[in-house]
This record gives C-alpha cells, structure tokens and sequence, in this order.
C-alpha cells in the first residue's frame, strides 16, 4: 500500500486527525439510537479520543425520563484487542455491582454488543468504540489532596481486594506493566531515551536508574499478594470527587502489574510538588483502612515512584503530538533525571518509608 492509495492516520496533520476521529464518533452514534446531529464536545485526546455527548435521544434517562448526557470514547487503533477491551469494562462491571465502587458502565448499543467497530476505508483503519454512562463529580481540587488520596486509598485497596478474589472471563486479555512492560523489552509506551532534552549526564543517571529499578524489583518479587489486576493509571485526571467520595473512571491502561504501581500512578506528573511526602502518607493511611501492606512493600515505594515517573517519560518522548506531553516537555525530562539522582542515592522519601515502617512495626506482634 502506498501513501497515496491510502493515507494512514498517523500521517495527517494533526487538524485531520482530530476531525478524523469526530467523524468516526458521529458515524458510531446511530449504532445506539443516537441521532447524527448530537451535541459533541471532545474531552481529552490522549490515547484515545473522548468525547460529551448530549443528545435528547440519549440512552439513559433520569427518573423524570429527561435525556443525560453520555460519554463516547473512540479507541486508537493497535492499542488494545476487542478481547481486551471486553475485559476492562467486565471488570468495571464487577467492581460496581460486587465491590459497590461506582465505576463509568459501558451502554450496549442496539445489537447488544458493548464495543462497535467503526470503519474506514479510505485510511484502511477500524476502530473500537464504546459509550459510557457519565457518573457524577468533580476533578479534585489540587491545592487540597489530603483527605482526597486518603479516599483514594481506600479505594485502590477495596480494588486490589476485589482483583484479588475476582474470577476473570475465559477471554482475559490486558496489558503488563511488568519491569519490560514499562521500560524493559517490551516498553509499552516506547523509551525514555527518547525524551525531550534529555542530556547526556542525565541519561548516565537516568540508565543507572534503570539498572536498580531491574535490581530492585526482581528481589521484590511478583507473587500473587504483590501482583495482580491493577488500574495503572490513578492520576488526577482519572478521579472524581463527589459528596466526599473519591471515583475512578478511565481503566483503559488496566493490566497486570504491581500493585503499589498503583500508588505510583496517582501521583503521575505531580512527583515533585512540596508535600509529596504527605500526600503518600495520606494515601497509605487510606489504604490500610481496607487492606494490609507489608514491610517490603512501604519499603519500595520510591522504586515504584521512579518506575511510573520514567514510564511517563518515556509516553512523553512517544506521544509527542499531544498537549499533555507538550506542557510537561523538557521539565519533565529534568525533573525526573532530578528524582533519580536522590533516588540512587537513598534518599527518594526517606521520611515516608522511615516513618511508614515505623508504625508498622508498632501494629505487628511482636
């Protein structure tokens, strides 16, 4: 196939690429009884396209039977399988009606199959697309987390608990962000190395970073009460709050890793504000309310947070087209060569870990 036969995607200006995937959402919408002509308002662009729909056709009714607005996301492509896609949203589905976690619930179309595929011939592309229920809340304020990630804690253990316990679907299929998953043979969001103004001495600190994360957790281990389900991506963008409930939405990253990833994850692109120290404390006060961490695992939690924040980079250096890469840009890459230059040195949240495991050692039997 020659470009001019068949345009790919990737090769349009970004203008066209961003009326391409409008285009796909209004041609998915007819699939839900939705008139072609609905409010669309794009949400975020990231890996995927999200889009606000209002329409008074919608799917879902209040109690009174007036329309609400819903959510449509247009998937890229060669992201995930249609089998790993079914899989996101059964666990979604488990986490509400057997957690009681409020979670975005996917709306089958008029077929009654939860994902459509929309085609395109002339750039030789079908995508995957679903349409969510939009549940209540607001971003988090940023200048006020404390109580938020103790919520949060709560919640990501209440998750973890379930992943645990859940019996996945015979199609079972997502990510691994395992050690090659993020940064080693696999690196499913490309190599840091490709990072913008990365520097020479900061790559010699950024790969000796690379070589203890390695070291690290493979003592570390990934039994199965380390290892697991996981969300992968809690950040900030990812959270409602709502009557003083935290809610998380967005589990298109859901995979296999580390289940302290997960609080590496909800501090992504904030690794350097002034009270992260407290901020993780509040998350762990949180999560220890539903669930047990151990020793090793508080032990670990710079590793992980080096581990995430270099995953980052390495989406940065890879999806540089997006607005979110393009603010972090170069700080992002000296921010992180800074947090691994205290990180090999041991001093990467000292103060957390010290403190963390010295009220462990006052709850364990002696």
């Amino acid at each position: 196939m020659t470009v001019t036969e068949k345009e790919p995607f990737e090769l349009l200006t970004p203008q066209q690429q961003l009326d391409h995937l409008l285009a796909v959402a209004k041609r998915a919408l007819p699939a839900w009884g939705i008139n072609a002509g609905a409010g669309i308002k794009l949400l975020s662009l990231s890996e995927n396209a999200t889009y606000l729909i209002s329409a008074d056709d919608s799917p879902v009714k209040d109690q009174s039977g007036a329309p609400q607005p819903v959510i449509m996301r247009v998937h890229r492509t060669g992201y995930h399988s249609k089998d790993a896609i079914r899989t996101e949203l059964a666990w979604m589905k488990a986490l509400q009606a057997e957690a009681q976690l409020a979670t975005p619930q996917a709306i089958p179309a008029l077929n009654n199959e939860i994902i459509q595929t929309v085609e395109t011939a002339e750039l030789n592309e079908s995508r995957f697309v679903v349409l969510f229920e939009l549940i209540p809340g607001e971003a988090p304020d940023e200048s006020q987390l404390i109580e938020p990630f103790k919520r949060l804690g709560a919640v990501t253990a209440r998750m973890h608990q379930h992943a645990r316990g859940w019996t996945r679907p015979e199609y079972f299929e997502r990510l691994v962000w395992d050690f090659d998953g993020c940064m080693g043979a696999v690196k499913l969001w490309g190599d840091w190395r490709e990072a913008p103004g990365l520097c020479a001495d900061m790559n010699v600190v950024l790969e000796n970073t690379q070589v203890k994360l390695e070291q690290r957790l493979r003592a570390y281990g990934a039994g199965d009460d380390k290892f697991g389900l996981i969300h992968a991506d809690l950040r900030l963008a990812n959270l409602l709050e709502s009557n003083g409930e935290t809610r998380v939405i967005d589990f298109d990253d859901a995979g296999l890793g580390w289940f302290m990833y997960d609080l590496a994850s909800a501090v992504s692109f904030i690794e350097t504000r002034d009270d992260l120290p407290q901020l993780i404390s509040a998350w762990l006060e949180g999560y220890q309310t539903q669930g047990q961490l151990g020793a090793d695992d508080i032990a670990e939690i710079p590793t992980f947070i080096m581990l995430r924040r270099m995953t980052l980079l390495a989406w940065i250096g890879s999806h540089s087209e997006t607005e979110l890469a393009q603010q972090q840009g170069e700080e992002f890459t000296r921010g992180t060569a800074m947090l691994a230059a205290r990180y090999l040195q041991d001093e990467l949240l000292n103060d957390v870990v010290n403190g963390s495991l010295a009220k462990l050692s006052t709850q364990e039997p002696a």
